[in-house]
């Protein structure tokens, strides 16, 4: 029994003629004749009756034809898993991040890999697979997600948007799927001659930071100028919406790209810069915000309205497990504030909003392999 011959069968008995599935099948009338009779003499029975005007099932035919369709399921599945394989030795992915994130979370950050050497692991198990990273706003990548010219991202989100119809009015991040990484909170870091920086001995650390710290109600960033990312970033959304919710509004005195450049340009006395907790930097003060505290999420996002290619879904499931989410069995603080470190300026460059709903979009610098 082959499989040409339980193709010919299925497909004459769907149309009920052998001069049709000849012509679907691209062969001659005698050639699909033939080889349903030899099918028939090799199970002892005919499958079709041939008297009338149309063909028709047999008893056995109509017993047989489920079968027979299984087993051809079946043998396409099989193929279409061995070029699931073929396609994950050799393949590119197109992967897009908000501008100056981190590749190499600082040391003394625990075992959370940094992105890295998250990407060299997925190379190491699939060496044919290629990179082009490239930099932009969360909402320049969700667009090119959107029109296949990403296949992944890492954007930044403000959290308290949900990316549902209506939120804000975030409608575009229907149709892209999302993965939470982490939600991180926003300091107010400053020169230490700012009058802003007074604060108890310690509080300037991360580990005072993360345990509360002398907590800046977020009105008092009123009337004193600001750094911030650029208007549309998911960081200076999440400051705009807080600073808002507390009855004040932002004077951005420098905007800046990342993190790190924010974090100098405050420790030089240019102002209260707002981003991710810093760590230690000569001369800044870094307190918590609250009433209320700011918050960016960091998340994967990639297009959910079309099937995506093997390499890009290993990827995307290589990357959900290197980054389970805060909500995952067994993340914790230490965990997530690695996070931090592998994608403190992913926060950013963020744009758009974002949450629980499936969402997300174009790069501006590309660069090759799995560095920037």
């Amino acid at each position: 029994m082959e499989l040409r011959q339980l193709q010919y069968f299925v497909t004459v008995a769907q149309h009920g003629s052998f001069t049709r599935a000849a012509q679907l099948l691209h062969l001659t009338q005698p050639g699909v004749s033939s080889q349903i009779r030899r099918l028939e003499r090799e199970l002892g029975h005919r499958l079709l009756d041939r008297s009338g005007r149309a063909v028709r099932l047999t008893r056995v035919g109509e017993a047989v034809l489920p079968h027979a369709r299984a087993a051809l399921a079946s043998a396409s599945a099989a193929r279409r898993t061995a070029e699931e394989f073929d396609g994950l030795r050799r393949g590119h992915v197109r992967l897009g991040m908000v501008a100056g994130a981190a590749f190499t979370p600082p040391s003394g950050l625990g075992t959370f890999p940094g992105l890295a050497t998250t990407l060299a692991a997925f190379r190491q198990e699939h060496p044919g697979i290629d990179f082009s990273l490239a930099e932009d706003t969360t909402a320049g990548m969700l667009a090119a997600l959107r029109d296949g010219r990403l296949d992944l991202a890492v954007i930044g989100l403000p959290a308290a948007a949900s990316g549902c119809e209506g939120d804000d009015g975030w409608t575009a991040l229907a149709g892209i799927g999302l993965h939470t990484v982490l939600e991180v909170p926003l300091v107010a870091a400053c020169a230490e001659q700012h009058p802003l920086a007074a604060a108890p001995a310690g509080a300037a650390t991360a580990a005072a930071t993360a345990t509360g710290g002398d907590p800046l109600p977020v009105a008092a960033l009123a009337g004193h100028s600001l750094v911030s990312t650029p208007r549309g970033t998911g960081m200076r959304t999440a400051l705009e919406r807080a600073l808002a919710e507390a009855g004040a509004s932002p004077a951005i005195g420098v905007e800046a790209a990342a993190p790190p450049q924010l974090a100098e340009l405050a420790a030089h006395g240019l102002g209260v810069a707002v981003l991710p907790d810093p760590g230690a930097v000569p001369g800044l003060r870094v307190r918590p915000l609250a009433d209320p505290v700011p918050l960016v999420r960091i998340a994967l996002a990639w297009p959910s309205g079309r099937p995506a290619e093997p390499p890009t879904a290993a990827l995307v499931s290589h990357l959900r497990t290197a980054y389970p989410g805060p909500a995952a069995p067994g993340s914790d603080a230490t965990g997530a504030a690695s996070v931090v470190a592998v994608a403190d300026a992913a926060v950013a460059v963020a744009a758009a909003p974002s949450g629980m709903c499936r969402s997300a979009a174009a790069p501006t610098r590309t660069s090759r392999s799995s560095g920037k």
